[in-house]
This record gives C-alpha cells, structure tokens and sequence, in this order.
C-alpha cells in the first residue's frame, strides 16, 4: 500500500513540474517557431491566423515586436483579460506570465518575441503589457532590429 502511494505521489510530482514549463515552441508549435536560442535570450517567431486561441503557455519577460498590426486577447491563469491594439513596428514589453493569446482581429498576426533569460526577465518595468515601451527602450529595440536587418 506505502509503495502504490509513494508511486502516485511521484506521479503527482512529475505532472506539476511538466506543467510548470509551458514553452509555447512546444506547446503551441503552430503559433510559435524557435529562431534563435542561447543562455540569455529566446527569439520566437509570432503567428496567429485571423480568429486563432492558444493554449495556456507561458515565456519569459521579453519584448514583443510586431510586424502586422493586430487586435489580440490575453487571458492570463487567473481569467484576468486585457486586450491589445498592436501596430506594425511597435514593441511592448511583457512580463513573464501564463496566458492564452486569441487574434480578435480578421487578418494574420506576426510577430517577433524576444524573451530575456535570467534576472533581467523578472524586473518589473511594466507589468501592463497593454502600456507600450517608454522611448528609450523602442529606440534600443529599433536600433536591435535595424542592426539584425544589415
């Protein structure tokens, strides 16, 4: 009996640490494609046809570019919803946060997330992502972007 309740205890565990690291490359491979991986960021390509929802995912604190203009839903694990107007070229930090994306709108949404590994992911500059970047952060993000294009 002490054995069968020691396995299933082991089981509960397991299932809460798998489904603590939602990586939406993983969970969400059709809305978010892996570009570019090392130890301080993650750069994921964005896309969400007109009307699409994803899974409960979760990614660290980063920047979102987008580069088509867009009317999203952010559904966080609590049921707290926010939406979103994003405009072609505009960056928005986020913070890290489980959520379920819906593209409200009736064109494709793409995008560009560059998710911050390590410290720098859980500093709370904005917690809103519905609050764009203040100037100095979009000129640094600009000048990212501009450099990666070269």
């Amino acid at each position: 009996m002490r054995s069968k309740l020691l396995w299933a205890g082991a089981m509960v565990c397991l299932t809460a640490a798998v489904s603590q690291a939602q990586d939406p490359t993983k969970v969400e491979p059709k809305h978010y494609k892996l570009d570019f991986e090392n130890d301080r960021v993650q750069v994921v390509s964005v896309t969400y046809a007109p009307h699409e929802q994803s899974a409960l995912h979760d990614h660290p604190g980063g920047v979102v570019v987008s580069i088509t203009e867009a009317h999203l839903r952010f559904t966080d694990e609590n049921g707290k919803v926010r939406e979103v107007f994003a405009k072609p070229g505009e960056a928005r930090w986020y913070p890290p946060f489980k959520h379920r994306v819906e593209n409200l709108g009736d064109t494709t949404y793409r995008g560009v997330y560059i998710g911050v590994k390590g410290k720098l992911a859980a500093a709370n500059q904005s917690s809103d992502p519905t609050v764009a970047m203040d100037d100095e952060t979009k000129a640094i993000v600009a000048a990212l972007v501009a450099s990666a294009k070269k």
